[in-house]
């Protein structure tokens, strides 16, 4: 998949042997959308409004730090937010669960995992993210639904789209599936209400930094040391997330020299794969260490840290939830 991603990156011999299959998904995803929009596939309204925060591209672009910050953000102005998800890396049926801060990720995800944690909002965890929101809404008194990587679940109605891109490798080669890294097509963005970049923003985007907050220690959370702790260092750093080197690059931005270790999206870490024959420390992304906490000793840690988007968002995001739900109530 490494390898694959960076031909994603630019333009090489191996996209042209794609393309032909890169012009059948585009089809396949074309006629699918199509399929939900004309009728003859049901979509679901959930009696709540719904906020979808996606992308177009594979790969993490930092979605879920931005579907934390909205979920602290709705709470502030006296929403009761709920957050629905797939649970990528987890194994769920159609039915779901609820992930807490206690969850085994092997069965909620990463991703659901971290939000669990951090946030003070339910998360539940399912295929089926229609039906989940109507439970949220149902069992727990949420008054806003956010959709964690929904952007192609087009089964599930949604009041605002937010997409998220990558600042740095924006849309790779600008091919779909698999000769480039779209689900769909830029053309894609036009029909979605906020382009929310991580890093510098075009004209007509809002851009968002990710901003490094405190190492903790993987095995003990609590034990919390400031960003600079590890200034001049040599470590080990460990990365199984959608863009690696935007981590190992923030870590060297810290002033640490690291030796990177990246790993595929989701990954499944082994003891075997965070332990070096050396006394460096070892220092991961929060969401792979919800994943390490059994393999882990006191030399690993991780880094958390928050999005910052644009002041605008908020503001934009309460028009556009007043706008469109009311006047949807109104019909």
């Amino acid at each position: 998949m490494d390898w694959l991603q960076k031909h994603w990156e630019k333009r090489t011999a191996l996209r042209f042997l794609l393309i032909p299959a890169s012009w059948l998904y585009r089809l396949l995803a074309a006629s699918r959308r199509g399929c939900y929009k004309v009728g003859l596939m049901r979509v679901t309204r959930v009696p709540a409004p719904v906020v979808v925060v996606g992308n177009i591209s594979v790969g993490g672009t930092g979605k879920t730090p931005l579907v934390l910050w909205l979920s602290k953000f709705l709470t502030e102005q006296g929403f009761q937010p709920g957050i629905v998800l797939r649970g990528y890396g987890g194994h769920q049926t159609d039915a779901g669960v609820i992930a807490g801060p206690g969850s085994d990720p092997a069965v909620v995800g990463d991703e659901a995992l971290l939000l669990a944690r951090n946030s003070s909002c339910p998360v539940f965890v399912s295929r089926n993210r229609a039906r989940a929101a109507q439970m949220l809404v149902r069992d727990h008194d949420c008054n806003v639904i956010l959709s964690d990587d929904g952007l192609q679940h087009y089964a599930m109605a949604r009041d605002v789209e937010i997409a998220v891109i990558d600042g740095d490798r924006r849309f790779g080669n600008g091919h779909q599936l698999p000769a480039g890294p779209l689900r769909e097509s830029p053309k894609r963005l036009l029909a979605v209400d906020i382009c929310v970049v991580n890093g510098r923003p075009h004209a007509g985007e809002l851009g968002m930094q990710l901003a490094g907050l405190a190492f903790h220690q993987v095995t003990a959370p609590e034990t919390q040391l400031e960003t600079s702790a590890f200034r001049g260092q040599r470590v080990h750093a460990v990365a199984g997330i959608g863009c690696p080197q935007r981590f190992f690059s923030h870590l060297r931005d810290l002033g640490i020299e690291a030796k990177e270790h990246p790993f595929p999206d989701h990954y499944q870490f082994t003891a075997q794969d965070i332990e070096f024959n050396d006394d460096w420390v070892v220092i991961m992304t929060e969401k792979d260490a919800v994943k390490c906490e059994q393999l882990a000793d006191q030399r690993h840690w991780y880094l958390a840290v928050a999005a910052k988007p644009d002041p605008k968002l908020g503001m934009l995001v309460l028009k556009l939830l007043k706008e469109r739900f009311r006047g949807q109530e109104a019909t």
